[in-house]
């Protein structure tokens, strides 16, 4: 899979596939290890984005939302 098709592309985690992946992704977004702020506000922008386009509801503003 290309990196474009990950939430994390760089540490090529959390594939973004499908609506259940998309799920997935939210899910364990606060789990994910070792990166930084930036990582993590872009990894959410990129759920977002797949989650429009699965039509997967995503209640939560930002990423902080997420790890809290």
């Amino acid at each position: 899979m290309p990196k474009s098709a990950f939430a994390f592309p760089k540490e090529r985690k959390e594939p973004l596939v499908d609506a259940a992946h998309v799920r997935n992704a939210i899910a364990r977004f606060s789990r994910v290890a070792g990166v930084s702020d930036r990582e993590r506000a872009l990894a959410f922008e990129n759920i977002r984005a797949a989650a429009h386009y699965y039509g997967v509801n995503v209640r939560a503003g930002s990423w902080h939302d997420l790890v809290g």
